[in-house]
């Protein structure tokens, strides 16, 4: 698969459930290209399905780890990628630790997973296969009532949980206050987790997001109305050499998955 095709499909799938981004994408665009910084995928721990399991599609596509990262509170971890062609966007693949959820939940992520045919992650349409498991709504509110990353991931499976404008590359923005003041006047809610500007010049990195659509997403019982995906915005800023910082600041990113939180 061409890296192309690979992120426009993924774009198309995330505009499904996100509509609020084809409009944020033309306010802030204006009309000139819009660069995406990274996108970012969810999954579990398990045999096959883990960070590794999707690595390996990236790697066929000409990209190499960029790093790695531990998040303890959200029971994750996580790694990004970069490719060869510096503008060609960075991936980020994160996976929670299934064994951290209660027996309950753990047993109901791994009836998810014995319902999926391993063949799924032998081809790098898994990042945008969707759910692939049948899912109830009273499973649902088990996971949410213990780990928004699993609910989520259950009722939506595989696709991009966000895509990321980059600020640098983004025609009459000089920094993400801008950004922000432009999206809060167009009546956009912005994630205000940790602040509305996640990170800082020190870090290299500054992030913010919107909170995502609502979606109805349909269960095995019944169809309703949930959280879906969200935009983010990135800038970055220039190591002592004079590059770009690719990475991704844990305590930054922590704040960026609550996106998705129902309670937001």
């Amino acid at each position: 698969m061409t890296v192309d095709l690979f992120f426009e499909r993924l774009w198309e799938q995330y505009l499904a459930v996100t509509p609020s981004a084809d409009s944020i994408h033309q306010l802030l665009g204006k009309g000139a290209e819009v660069v995406n910084d990274h996108i970012a995928v969810r999954t579990f721990n398990l045999p096959n399905t883990g960070v590794d399991a999707f690595a390996k599609h990236l790697i066929a596509m000409g990209y190499r780890k960029g790093g790695e990262y531990h998040f303890a509170n959200k029971h994750l971890d996580a790694a990004h990628f970069e490719h060869d062609d510096p503008t060609v966007p960075k991936v980020f693949i994160s996976e929670l630790q299934v064994e951290s959820l209660s027996p309950e939940s753990e047993a109901i992520v791994q009836g998810l997973a014995a319902q999926v045919n391993n063949d799924l992650y032998q081809r790098p349409e898994v990042f945008f296969s969707g759910r692939p498991w049948q899912l109830s709504y009273a499973e649902y509110q088990t996971l949410l009532n213990e780990s928004e990353y699993a609910a989520w991931l259950a009722a939506y499976g595989y696709r991009a949980n966000h895509f990321t404008i980059s600020v640098n590359q983004l025609a009459g923005m000089d920094d993400l206050q801008q950004v922000n003041q432009q999206l809060k006047e167009a009546g956009f809610s912005l994630n205000t987790a940790g602040g509305e500007i996640k990170g800082s010049p020190e870090v290299l990195l500054e992030q913010s997001a919107t909170l995502a659509d609502q979606a109805e997403v349909v269960f095995s019982d019944s169809k309703h109305s949930i959280p879906s995906c969200f935009y983010e915005f990135a800038l970055r800023y220039p190591k002592p050499n004079g590059e770009l910082y690719s990475g991704f600041v844990e305590a930054s990113a922590d704040k960026i998955f609550s996106s998705t939180d129902s309670a937001q």
